[in-house]
Order: C-alpha cells, then sequence, then structure tokens
C-alpha cells in the first residue's frame, strides 16, 4: 500500500513537469523532448531496449514514444454509464431517448466535470511492444503492405488509440474476426492496392446494421466496443472504420471539420489510400456504396484537417507563439491540413484589408478565421496579421466566416460576418443597414437538413368514388419544398368525391404529419370521415401509423415500414366537394410553434442584438431588422436546431 501511494506520488510529481514544460516551452519548441518523456518514464527505455536490432521497429517506437505527451485518456466511473447507453442502443429495440431515461436512472449519467486527464507518458510498455508488434505483423504479411509506406504505416496503422478513449488491447480480436473477410481476395493482383482491399472491407461493413445517433454526444471516444455495437455518432462510425481498417494493415485516416458548414457541430468521416498514396473519402453514414475521390465530397467545409498520431510540428513553429496565447485547437495540433486535395480548384485565399476589421493591430498578430456555431464562432485556422491585411490560405466556400483574435481565455471579433462565395471566391460581408425592413419567419433551421420535409415533393393528392382508388383523380402534386408547418393548396376541380388520401412518392415512406381537407378555400372547420390507408408504421413502438396524419397533432406522423406505396385518408361517407387542402410534412419541429417563446437577434458590430421577444399565434413571425443583417433565431421553450441566416428576396436563406 505504501509502495502504491509513494509510485502515486512520483507519477503525479512527473505528470507536473511535464504539464510545466506543455505550458512554457519557448515558441518554437514543440512540446516535451524524448528525453523528458523518458525522464517521466524510464519504463519506456524497454521498448526502444527491445528494438535495437530492428531498425523499422526501432523508428516505429521512437514515433509513438515522442508523440506521448500529445495523448491521453479522458475517464472518469461514470463513463462504465455512458458506455452502457450505446452497448442499449446498439440492440435497435429503443429510442435514444429511452436508452438515456433508462440508463440514468439505473446508473446515474456521465458527468463530464469529473472527468480527468491521464496522460500516455504513463502507459504499460508491455503495451506498447504489443500494439507494436501486431501493427508490424499485419503490414509485413499482408499483399497491400508492399504497397504502404513508412510515413502512412505510422500515421495511420501503428497507433495504438483513436482519440482519448480508455486504453485496451484491440488488435488481436478485430483482426480474427474481419481478416478471414479478404480471403477470397487476397491473392488477387489487385490486394496488393490498399485501396481495392479497402473497397472490398468498406463493402463488407456497410451491409451491417447502422445505430445512429447524436444523442449521446459529446463524450469522450468509445473504444474499439464501437465495432461490436455499430451505435452512436458520425464520430463513433469513423473510429469504427478506423479500428477495423487499421487492425487488418490497411491505412485509415480520420478526418475533421472542426465546425461543420452548414450545421452546429464538428463533423467526422474517413479517408483510405491507394498504392500511390492518393486518398479517398468514405462514411458509414449517407448510404455511401465505396470510397470515393476527395474532391467530389459534398458539404461546404471552409477547412479540412486529417488527424494524425503525431504533432504536427510545422504548424507549432510556423504559429511562432506561446502556447498559452494561442486558441486550445492549435497549441499542440495532431493533425494536419488538407482543405487543398478536398477543394481543388475552388481552394480559394481569403485577404481582409485592415478596413474592413476592428480595431488595430500589431504586427504578425495571430488572427483566426471563424465559423459559426449558433450563437457562437469556433476558429478553422489561423493567419498571421501582416502590413494592413491578412491572408488566410486554402479556404473552401459557401460559409459564413468572422476575424477574431484570441487572449485571457476569450474571443474576440474583428469583422463583420462575411460570406465566401464557393464558386468565385468573391466575399460579401453581412452589414447591418439603416434601413429597416419587415421579415416573416417561418422556420429556425434549414429545411433542407431537416431530413423529411424533401419528402413529400412529389406526393400528390387524390380523390375517388372508389374505395380501392383504382380510378382516381390528382388533386394536387407537391412541387416545392413545404415551407411552413401548415402549407395551403387551392383548388378549381368541380367533381365530389367520397374517398380522398395523399399518396407519398416512392422512396419517401409517405412522410406527413397532417392533412386537413376542405369543402370550401374560406371554410376554417375540416371535413370528417373514417381514416383509412396502408397500415405498418416504421418505429420500434407503432407510434407513426397512417392515423397520426389526421389527429391534429402536427408532431406525429406517418412514416410507412415500406419506402414505396403507402398513403393515408379518409373515407368522408359521401362525396364531398374539396376546395382545399393544409398539409403539414414530417418535421423535427423547426417550423414556428404557436404558443412557444421567440426573440431573434441581429449581429452588429463584435455582438448580437435583440429585435424583440415574441409569441406566435399561427405558424409565422413579423420582425423589423437592420436590412443586409445576419439573423439568428432562438426558441426559448425547446429544442436546439437553430441556424444563422440572412433574409433575401423574402425568404429565409440558412448558413
Amino acid at each position: 500500500m505504501k509502495q502504491r501511494s509513494r509510485t502515486q506520488v512520483i507519477k503525479c510529481f512527473y505528470i507536473t513537469i511535464l504539464l510545466n514544460l506543455l505550458s512554457s516551452c519557448s515558441p518554437i519548441s514543440v512540446g516535451p523532448s524524448l528525453e523528458d518523456v523518458l525522464e517521466a518514464n524510464p519504463q519506456l527505455k524497454e521498448v526502444l531496449d527491445k528494438y535495437e536490432g530492428d531498425s523499422l521497429k526501432y523508428k516505429a517506437a521512437l514515433f509513438l514514444i515522442e508523440n506521448l505527451p500529445f495523448h491521453s485518456t479522458y475517464d472518469d466511473k461514470s463513463m462504465d454509464a455512458h458506455l452502457k447507453l450505446y452497448e442499449l442502443h446498439a440492440t435497435g429495440k429503443y429510442w435514444p431517448e429511452q436508452v438515456l431515461d433508462s440508463i440514468t436512472k439505473t446508473y446515474g449519467s456521465l458527468d463530464r466535470s469529473r472527468l480527468r486527464n491521464s496522460s500516455d507518458v504513463f502507459i504499460d510498455p508491455a503495451y506498447l511492444i504489443e500494439n507494436i508488434e501486431w501493427a508490424f505483423k499485419v503490414w509485413r504479411q499482408q499483399p497491400w503492405g508492399k504497397n504502404v509506406s513508412f510515413e502512412n504505416f505510422c500515421e495511420y496503422i501503428l497507433p495504438y488509440r483513436v482519440g482519448n478513449e480508455r486504453l485496451s488491447s484491440w488488435r488481436e480480436k478485430i483482426y480474427q474476426h474481419y481478416n478471414p473477410m479478404l480471403n477470397s481476395i487476397r491473392n488477387l493482383k489487385e490486394a496488393e492496392d490498399p485501396l481495392f482491399v479497402s473497397k472490398v472491407l468498406f463493402d463488407s461493413l456497410r451491409n451491417g446494421p447502422i445505430h445512429f445517433t447524436e444523442a449521446f454526444s459529446p463524450a469522450p471516444h468509445i473504444g474499439p466496443k464501437i465495432v461490436e455495437w455499430r451505435s452512436g455518432s458520425c464520430a463513433d462510425f469513423v473510429d469504427l472504420l478506423t479500428y477495423v481498417f487499421r487492425a487488418v494493415g490497411l491505412p485509415c485516416s480520420e478526418e475533421i471539420m472542426l465546425m461543420r458548414g452548414n450545421r452546429n457541430a464538428p463533423h467526422y468521416w474517413n479517408a483510405v489510400f491507394d498504392k500511390n498514396g492518393n486518398s479517398y473519402f468514405c462514411t458509414l453514414l449517407d448510404n455511401m456504396t465505396e470510397p470515393k475521390p476527395l474532391d467530389t465530397y459534398w458539404d461546404p467545409k471552409g477547412k479540412v484537417y486529417r488527424s494524425t498520431f503525431s504533432v504536427n510540428r510545422s504548424m507549432v513553429k510556423a504559429i511562432g507563439v506561446e502556447s498559452e496565447k494561442i486558441y486550445p485547437t492549435f497549441r499542440y495540433p495532431c493533425m494536419q491540413d488538407v482543405t487543398s486535395l478536398y477543394a481543388g480548384k475552388k481552394s480559394w485565399t481569403v485577404k481582409i484589408s485592415s478596413d474592413k476589421m476592428y480595431g488595430s493591430f500589431s504586427k504578425n498578430e495571430l488572427v483566426y478565421l471563424c465559423s459559426s456555431c449558433r450563437m457562437d464562432w469556433i476558429p478553422i485556422t489561423w493567419a498571421h496579421y501582416e502590413t494592413n491585411s491578412v491572408q488566410f490560405n486554402n479556404v473552401e466556400g459557401q460559409m459564413v466566416f468572422r476575424l477574431a483574435t484570441y487572449d485571457d481565455k476569450c474571443l474576440h471579433f474583428r469583422s463583420d460576418p462575411f460570406i465566401l462565395d464557393r464558386e468565385t471566391g468573391v466575399i460579401q460581408y453581412l452589414v447591418s443597414d439603416k434601413e429597416v425592413e419587415e421579415v416573416k419567419l417561418l422556420h429556425k433551421f434549414p429545411l433542407y437538413l431537416d431530413g423529411f420535409v424533401g419528402r413529400m415533393i412529389n406526393g400528390i393528392f387524390e380523390g375517388s368514388n372508389d374505395a380501392s382508388f383504382r380510378h382516381c383523380d390528382t388533386l394536387f402534386m407537391i412541387k416545392d419544398y413545404p415551407i411552413r408547418l401548415n402549407n395551403v393548396a387551392y383548388l378549381k376541380n368541380s367533381s365530389k368525391y367520397r374517398y380522398v388520401r395523399y399518396k407519398g412518392k416512392n422512396g419517401s415512406y409517405c412522410n406527413v404529419s397532417e392533412i386537413a381537407f376542405y369543402c370550401s378555400a374560406t371554410d376554417s372547420l375540416p371535413l370528417k370521415g373514417k381514416i383509412i390507408g396502408t397500415s405498418g408504421g416504421s418505429t420500434i413502438n407503432g407510434l407513426h401509423e397512417y392515423t397520426n396524419a389526421f389527429d391534429g397533432d402536427p408532431y406525429t406522423s406517418f412514416d410507412y415500414l415500406q419506402p414505396d406505396d403507402g398513403w393515408t385518408g379518409l373515407d368522408l361517407g359521401h362525396p364531398s366537394l374539396i376546395r382545399k387542402i393544409v398539409y403539414t410534412p414530417r418535421n423535427r419541429d423547426n417550423f414556428i410553434r404557436a404558443g412557444d417563446l421567440y426573440e431573434l437577434f441581429y449581429s452588429k458590430g463584435s455582438g448580437w442584438i435583440s429585435a424583440g421577444i415574441q409569441i406566435p399565434h399561427a405558424d409565422s413571425l413579423l420582425y423589423k431588422v437592420p436590412k443586409g443583417a445576419l439573423l439568428y433565431l432562438r426558441n426559448h421553450s425547446r429544442g436546439k436546431d437553430e441556424r444563422i441566416f440572412e433574409y433575401k428576396d423574402r425568404l429565409q436563406i440558412f448558413w
């Protein structure tokens, strides 16, 4: 017991030394040296001694040990409960909300404030040796290994961890499970190309279950169990691919948007490599069938980084500032900028002159290019202020940015928001004008990101006097996005129908939340009748049946079990004239909701100004705001999906 206490004291002592070294390094330093690491954990010399006679394994061991100070485990006892969320959700029997409720009641929730950082400097040498042996085994024995460079091996096969997860031995178990899947192609000449093998393995992996949810994040990485559970967010599925590919000797990287160009969170996906070292992106989400060229990636990105195990020493030296004065993301970055590989000819140089910036700057002052996250701004790259301007290289557009500096743990905004056009590289500033305009607001989040609203496009409303609809007339076809909660279609037909229905287009699962049929354009009371339709809601608890389209609640919906041939309607009991239809798409509750408390903000100077609070009585809001301003609508009553937008041509244009 005394010996353990003494060991803990020594360990804490060296942790303090390392933290001091990290925080007090000179501007050109990149953290603790190899000698510092070996002094903190002398047992690591066992690893170097073991490989003294094998030059490549020695270099690999050196590579890992030199970069240990930049990696760690974030952990706490409450992580046990957090892991159970993924395990239970992976059964496919429960919604994420049900899982959260059940696990939290039984085990408690993850207490992020109690997470502690345990440096990898004190890693078990035996664990490191086991990892090196397995990594070299798959690199040297697999036919594609001959076309994986040592550099790519070190960064994208050798690492023993993918993030800040609990450390455990994972290589052998995953190898034994997935390596046999490659037996059928192992002896082919094409198998010498890592990309060919990666496509085969990816095809096998994508056919497994996908239990996607963002409800359990952010949190530390889950660890290799994610391969078994196949549950979680995009970051978790990226880890899944990384573990599997690296376990069989295929180089695989994790690609990062520090802030997604059109949403309020980071985004992650994978990249794999061909025999020439060229990379191709892939994700188990988004229905991808195989890895594709980087320049075909669709999202607005701003900046893309490739996660590495090694710290980017050249970036640290180029920044050339004491670590505590640097925004945390860029202090000891284990990543490389690969934006130009994705953006190609649309990789722009963004040069902002001093007349477009607030305040004065000193020469070489560090300036950050920031991307939006709700009402906050997140630095995604940096540059030094030169004479009368600052210049950021390799930036992709179709995003709103603004400039900031950083000190005393705070960002200070130094420009108005601006849009970088993706096609031309032209900059448009969003500046609050003196002229005021009235804006009509219908939703608080871009509809195309909702996932459901667009499914009503090309859906049709039909009328018939035949219960089986063998003979029917088209009353109305939806040709555009339903842009509000209650969408109205006025009809001119003169025929009467006993049976009326909505039939979803193929592939739409007949998604609809609410339907009302009216005899007259001026009627306020809808027609009543017996609800008819294709039964079979797609959800776990059968809550998305066709009857939901007529329950008066726009936040319940019909989601047919099959993608095609779903419909829902009414038997009116007798033929009736239909002159008006009001319909609500299946939605994530981002339209304006009557009775909720809303507040609109517009950007002015370095902050946000409130345009006032309203409680709507219908599905729209009217405000007067400065023309040309960047806007943000907050619902104080519920929800979290909100996004910056501008008002143009009487429409909300979200960014």
